[in-house]
């Protein structure tokens, strides 16, 4: 029984020295996390409020017109271009949300949850969770370094945009950052499938995947002061038809390329080591349909790179892929009898010579004349993690031996380490080599991407054009 109480009593005490231990360490602001934040004292705080000004004060007559964003960065752009062009056509302020970057995106719902999710996911009260020394979490900051929220206006250029369509943009989605108005003042668009409205500005009306057509000039005219919708993203969400119209959302989307000064100039940088023009690949594999697909996705980059840019004909890339070994997506299936050609609308560029490249290329460039233009220097961006070890890559890096990767510029990465959100003070360098990814193959000479993947689409249609000073690529 003595021991029963010497062991108690020694255990109450350790629990107690934990949970001090605990306490004092969570409200310590002395220092970051060291997993997380930038600890550096010279580190570089990319503000937050300072894009979004001081509180200003709204007009009487002033109309309003908010969004719910989710999913992806892609997702969330194209909704915000969305609701920049309706807010215009409507004349009301837009209500712009920031972005959330992380690899725990929030699911689309239905508009009555979606709203409670994205009011919640604010980090408002939890900034001692970015000063916190000990590996031990409280419960409430379990997820708080597994995304971030940055401001629209740092990563995209809508000052143009902000002169003729107001904008303003919020801290986060609780009712506390929105402006203060009556119920009867607020109009809410509900929805319950995420391909349940689209707004047109013409009154004929023609099949889509959409249910229900809303006419812009109705909405318009709509007395509340706050239009509140739900859902806005997709390319065709909003069919517009009048030439005015058109323009408007061709200046809207010329204003969507990454403009952070941090990340261009990294970029920049990148595209200076390289040395050459060099050939781009976009190649979406980490998520949902990409994953299962790999094998196939990786064989169509490929072929786009082999047959369509560099033009060796069919039976020469059936016979390359045969000598390069790639991997096949089955066991039993044929070779390509028809090539899968870049089927896009981009303006092209005529084919340069390359040279080679000052980089020291991971592999032998090809001794033949004939392979000579494999040898070019090629970017391959990726969301798979470790690509220039997988087995998917094994057969495209034996074709072009002088392929870099991201990882292949450890010193221009190093630069996103200091880097930290003035928002929630967590460091930044987790969550942007796939925006500076994609930057670097936007500056390449010609880019092939994945089909289907928003990602590579906004590569090749707004980065690839912007870069090379051509008109960015309609769709929708």
């Amino acid at each position: 029984m003595a021991a029963l109480v010497v062991i108690l009593a020694l255990a109450c005490l350790a629990s107690f020295g934990f949970a001090y231990y605990l306490l004092t360490t969570r409200w310590d602001p002395t220092m970051p996390h060291k997993l997380h934040t930038s600890a550096d004292e010279n580190a570089q705080v990319v503000p937050f409020d300072s894009f979004h000004g001081s509180p200003r004060q709204y007009l009487p007559s002033e109309k309003f017109l908010s969004y719910l964003p989710h999913s992806g960065l892609h997702n969330q752009r194209i909704a915000l271009e969305n609701a920049i062009i309706l807010g215009a056509l409507t004349n009301r302020t837009v209500l712009v949300p920031p972005i959330r970057l992380g690899s725990k995106p929030l699911r689309y719902v239905n508009s009555e949850s979606l709203r409670h999710d994205l009011a919640i996911s604010g980090k408002t009260g939890l900034r001692h969770c970015s000063r916190i020394r000990s590996h031990f979490l409280p419960p409430e900051c379990f997820d708080y370094f597994d995304y971030t929220h940055i401001s629209p206006a740092w990563l995209f250029n809508l000052t143009v945009i902000a002169a003729s369509s107001p904008l303003i943009f919020l801290d986060d989605l609780s009712s506390g950052s929105m402006p203060h108005l009556p119920v009867f003042d607020i109009f809410t668009l509900r929805d319950s499938a995420p391909y349940q409205y689209r707004f047109v500005d013409t009154p004929h009306n023609s099949s889509s995947k959409y249910t229900e057509s809303i006419y812009i000039p109705d909405l318009a005219r709509h007395p509340h002061r706050l239009l509140e919708i739900g859902t806005l993203f997709g390319s065709s969400r909003l069919r517009l038809r009048d030439k005015s119209n058109k323009m408007l959302r061709t200046r809207v989307r010329e204003c969507m390329d990454f403009s952070s000064p941090q990340l261009v100039d990294i970029a920049g940088a990148i595209g200076k080591a390289i040395g050459v023009p060099y050939l781009g690949a976009h190649i979406r594999l980490g998520d949902g349909r990409f994953r299962a697909n790999g094998k196939l996705i990786v064989r169509q980059v490929w072929w786009k790179l082999v047959h369509d840019i560099l033009h060796f004909n069919a039976s020469e890339a059936l016979r390359l892929e045969q000598t390069f070994q790639l991997p096949l997506p089955t066991s039993s299936i044929e070779p390509f009898t028809n090539p899968p050609l870049m089927n896009d609308s981009r303006p092209r560029l005529p084919l340069i010579d390359f040279s080679a490249s000052n980089l020291r290329c991971r592999g032998r460039r090809h001794a033949s004349s004939h392979l000579a233009v494999l040898n070019s220097p090629l970017f391959i961006s990726t969301d798979m993690k470790n690509a220039a070890r997988d087995p998917l890559f094994s057969g495209f890096l034996r074709t072009f031996p002088c392929a870099f990767f991201l990882s292949d510029f450890p010193a221009h990465l190093q630069r996103l380490e200091n880097l930290q959100n003035g928002y929630d003070g967590t460091a930044l360098m987790p969550f942007l080599p796939p925006l500076l990814d994609a930057m670097v193959v936007g500056r390449a000479w010609v880019v092939a991407g994945t089909d289907g993947s928003t990602f590579s689409q906004f590569v090749q249609d707004v980065l690839w054009t912007k870069h090379h000073g051509l008109d960015i690529v309609e769709r929708g």
